[in-house]
């Protein structure tokens, strides 16, 4: 019997008509994750394939495949291109995808207004004027992927200041498996959620700087209060309002 495989039809992708394009086609192959198109183990199309349908160069597409590989999303298997074997998740209805993040925020939430609390007391100066710096950095109309980057550099600065190594590795561990995880992404990247989601970056510079206020004044249960709304805040937005 024959290893050649048919492809069988399907539809394709549109084309991209902006210049700064390779979120675009992040998100067009997200979505065809996302509702099936590209279930779980099944194969992407090879990278000229896919500059010959979104009509962009190669080096577009590479970036584009690289953001949805450090996503967890897609893998490279002798050099051509598969969806992950384990995500069924990202095929599933939304509610799924949003159990698992819900289940992500509440044990993020468990451990974070604790050691939040805990940096308010034992932050040194230099950690205090570093949590400090970094919210200020967080301002209305981020780029998704920079909101990120920064959020968790934010929030690892937290877990380094609250005076407990033990503590902070296992946050650290909880944060690294909402960040990375398939459904979590899933939610933030999808095209539909573009507005919520900017909706979400813009509200939580406030957040950040109430935080931050907090920690620095030593304000041990204050920290915990903003931290606990702060996340509240976020988790009810992300579970309420994206799809």
């Amino acid at each position: 019997m024959g290893n050649n495989v048919v492809d069988e039809p399907r539809q394709t992708f549109s084309r991209i008509e902006h210049t700064t394009i390779a979120d675009q086609v992040r998100d067009q192959l997200m979505d065809s994750i996302r509702d099936g198109r590209f279930g779980p183990g099944s194969k992407i199309p090879a990278e000229r394939q896919l500059c010959d349908e979104f009509g962009v160069a190669r080096t577009t597409v590479r970036e584009a495949i690289q953001q949805l590989i450090s996503l967890g999303v897609v893998e490279r298997r002798n050099s051509r291109l598969f969806v992950v074997e384990y995500l069924g998740v990202v095929a599933v209805p939304a509610d799924g995808l949003k159990r698992q993040v819900r289940e992500l925020f509440e044990t993020r939430r468990i451990i974070e207004i604790s050691m939040t609390g805990l940096a308010a007391l034992h932050a040194t100066d230099a950690q205090r004027s570093d949590i400090n710096d970094l919210a200020a950095e967080f301002r209305r109309g981020m780029d998704l992927r920079e909101f990120r980057d920064l959020d968790h550099r934010f929030h690892a600065a937290i877990a380094a200041a609250c005076g407990n190594p033990l503590l902070a590795e296992l946050y650290g561990r909880v944060l690294r498996a909402l960040f990375e995880s398939p459904a979590f992404a899933s939610l933030l990247y999808t095209s539909a959620n573009r507005n919520k989601v900017d909706e979400i970056i813009n509200r939580s510079a406030e957040g950040h700087d109430q935080i931050a206020a907090a920690i620095s004044t030593g304000d041990e249960q204050g920290a915990a209060l903003v931290a606990g709304e702060h996340l509240a805040e976020v988790e009810r937005r992300m579970l309420s309002q994206l799809i």
